[in-house]
């Protein structure tokens, strides 16, 4: 992180519930991870927010990084049919949720694979994304389908959308309250929001504490559980009809296995490495993540 940017680094109150009572959790390098008191939310502190963040954080390196278990993808291009078979699978076990085809919002849509995947199935598609991972989106589903700004200044029509999908976002958002609320004023009463979120509750989580592979303090800003997630949405006006842990694995590929065991001992890495083939795709789930299915109220 440059100094510029280390200049920029705000020190902020809880997202959630805006206490600045906090217990420290850990640090590593410049940020702690800390807990707040009043409402339990686990949270980043100090990081970078506006388009400092964007610019620091999300550039194409983040796409394409060398170090994918500290900052982004390893090849998130590459990858493209493995994000496929994920959304296909994730889209399988919630869809009927949403039987009918309508308008959908993709919030974080990345390269636009999931709503590649409903166009196929007859919806009209729009996703955001503030990155330069825009532009494949663009290619994949038309210019006019894809919003290049911050998910947080989002300007949209009320009671639009039939569909409002936020997966692995959440975590991402300096805001995330802005967010969820705006998503309730552009649903339709009787649409529905998708989010896929890490749980930082999770036997994974807690069994390997600072090491969990989720912990990636430039990006990964919030931390939720069940129940934080429980009230954020509740205070945005959503309540939820269903929580699940099936279908919120991912299909990666064996090198990415070995890659995130480094978190865990740099001996099981080298050991994965040389006993699995680098290119074989598997589907990997640990139950640390959450799918939450919710209404508006």
């Amino acid at each position: 992180m440059s100094s510029e940017s280390t200049m920029q680094l705000v020190d902020p109150a809880c997202a959630l519930c805006g206490s600045c009572e906090r217990r420290t959790l850990f640090r590593e390098g410049t940020h702690a991870i800390v807990r707040c008191a009043k409402c339990d939310l686990t949270y980043v502190t100090p990081r970078l927010h506006g388009d400092a963040l964007l610019q620091a954080v999300y550039d194409e390196d983040y796409w394409h990084s060398e170090r994918p278990r500290e900052r982004g993808y390893a090849d998130y291009v590459a990858d493209a049919a493995l994000h496929e078979r994920t959304f296909t699978q994730r889209w399988r076990g919630v869809e009927r949720h949403a039987p009918q085809a309508g308008r959908a919002l993709d919030l974080g849509c990345a390269d636009g694979v999931f709503l590649s995947i409903l166009r196929k199935q007859g919806w009209q598609v729009e996703g955001v994304e503030p990155s330069c991972m825009a532009e494949l989106a663009r290619k994949r589903l038309g210019a006019e389908s894809v919003m290049q700004v911050p998910i947080e200044s989002l300007e949209l029509p009320e009671d639009h959308y039939d569909l409002i999908s936020m997966w692995d976002v959440i975590e991402h958002l300096p805001d995330p309250m802005t967010s969820l609320r705006n998503a309730r004023r552009w649903l339709r009463a009787d649409g529905v929001l998708m989010i896929e979120t890490q749980d930082v509750r999770s036997l994974a989580a807690r069994v390997l504490g600072r090491r969990w592979h989720h912990y990636k303090h430039a990006e990964h800003l919030h931390h939720f559980h069940a129940g934080t997630l429980q009230r954020a949405l509740n205070e945005s006006g959503f309540e939820i009809i269903e929580k699940r842990r099936r279908h919120a694995g991912k299909h990666v590929r064996c090198s990415f296995v070995a890659e995130r065991a480094a978190r865990v001992s740099t001996t099981l890495s080298h050991a994965l490495k040389r006993l699995l083939p680098a290119e074989r795709a598997l589907y990997v789930n640990l139950f640390d993540e959450l799918i939450v299915i919710a209404r508006p109220r």
